[in-house]
């Protein structure tokens, strides 16, 4: 029988599919295998693939670890085969069997049985006891914690089975079988009480029935994910914007002429917000594990309507490095570029810090919910004149004033009340300042 050396190449998975992530060999080198073991277990953000032995060998060397990122028809390693190659029909058959495999327990639709109040006291100290801390989940096991709105504090009180205690999708389903048991970790109540949580059935009513579109599916599991994952808290000021009011009013058909580009708010906004993140970086931070990651590069989100009423979310990067004319440009070339649905997956991504303009909308104030994985999102309202009480060395004086009121919504786990209050007091200053 003859023996001969093979690349071993991470396979087709599906037809958008470009990427996948090495989850755990469960061959390793210098062991042999016969054609049709699992060699490696691959995740995407759509299913955890089991990737077959083309034939029968031994394992050579394995290019890439758990836990890194291939591309598709990357070498991840190299085989000694030892016996008869498959057929072409055979090869093809098997790819398909590889790229189209379903996840081998489909997602429940309800839990099976009502547990009784001891057995869910028992379930919910098992699952406190077993917690476990930071730790990696592929992609495919995050898409159904998003489905299903599950927090990364739930998923790691789930059981794993894999490997190195790795969280398998299986392991996930058999969770939501049981009824997520974990899904308020909190002590247990007195059974004397008598309390249970009630099953309540909505009527919802009758109506026009509109399907949601992918965009709209997205920004739905993103805002309730981020709900679900970060305790919000907001805070609120309000600002004084006469001076930069009169400001605009005064020098935006100068600045046009000179630059060609209309002068709005949000470049004027950008400018206050990136000035308070470097008086407190902690702002400019996200979660990871038991970390908090203060990030080196400021870039700001603003987020946009679309033309079919969604929102996204451009990012503005670096702009303590930009003057305000380049910033008007950029900003104004990402907006007109989201109304025309020309955005490029470069333009939204690597936001650490987002505002959100509901004065656009005519909203007085919002209360916005964190772009994850950010540490908090500020909301600027409409600018309103108001009757406002102004002091003077020689008395109060009632005056007519340009007022706007700001929300912050901050993470609480990272961002306590005292920075978010002081952060939020600072962009003020800068407003009024201006």
């Amino acid at each position: 029988m003859s023996k001969e050396t093979t690349e071993f190449k991470l396979p087709k998975m599906g037809e958008s599919i470009t990427e996948g992530t090495i989850l755990n060999w469960i061959v390793g080198e210098g062991e042999s295998f016969q054609e049709g073991d699992i060699l490696v277990e691959v995740g995407t953000d759509k299913v955890d693939n089991e990737v077959p032995a083309p034939c029968s060998g031994r394992l050579v060397e394995i290019r890439f670890e758990a836990k890194e990122v291939v591309k598709i028809g990357e070498v991840i390693a190299i085989l000694e085969s030892s016996g008869q190659a498959e057929s072409p029909s055979e090869e093809k058959e098997s790819k398909a069997n590889t790229s189209e495999k379903q996840p081998e327990r489909q997602a429940p639709k309800a839990p099976q049985k009502q547990k009784t109040k001891a057995q869910t006291q028992t379930t919910n100290a098992e699952w406190k006891s077993g917690t476990r801390g930071n730790h990696f989940y592929s992609p495919l096991v995050e898409k159904i914690a998003r489905d299903y709105h599950i927090s990364y504090e739930e998923l790691a009180r789930i059981p794993a089975s894999g490997t190195d205690e790795r969280l398998k999708k299986s392991d996930v389903y058999k969770y939501l079988e049981d009824g997520r048991p974990a899904q308020f970790a909190q002590p247990v109540p007195d059974p004397s009480s008598g309390f249970q949580v009630p099953v309540l059935k909505f009527d919802k009513g009758k109506g026009k029935l509109v399907e949601m579109d992918r965009m709209r599916q997205m920004i739905a599991d993103h805002m309730v994910f981020s709900k679900h994952t970060s305790p919000h808290v907001t805070a609120y000021v309000e600002a004084d914007m006469t001076g930069l009011v009169n400001w605009r009013n005064e020098n935006k058909a100068k600045f046009q002429e000179e630059t060609g580009e209309k002068l709005t708010y949000t470049p004027l906004f950008i400018q206050a917000v990136t000035k308070a993140i470097q008086d407190f970086p902690m702002i400019n931070s996200s979660l990871d594990g038991n970390n908090i990651i203060v990030k080196d590069d400021i870039n700001i989100g603003m987020a946009t309507a679309l033309p079919s009423g969604n929102l996204i979310v451009p990012v503005v990067k670096n702009p303590d490095q930009k003057d305000l004319k380049i910033l008007a440009k950029e900003v104004n070339a990402l907006v007109a570029k989201a109304r025309d649905n020309k955005l490029t997956s470069d333009d939204t991504r690597g936001s650490t810090f987002t505002i959100s303009n509901v004065g656009t909308f005519g909203s007085l104030m919002g209360t916005p919910i964190i772009n994850q994985p950010e540490a908090a999102i500020l909301a600027t309202g409409i600018i309103k004149k108001r009757a406002e009480v102004i002091e003077y060395e020689d008395g109060d004086q009632i005056e007519i004033r340009q007022m706007m009121y700001l929300s912050l919504s901050f993470d609480h786990r990272i961002v306590d009340g005292y920075l978010a209050g002081s952060f939020l007091r600072r962009i003020a200053d800068y407003l009024e300042d201006s």
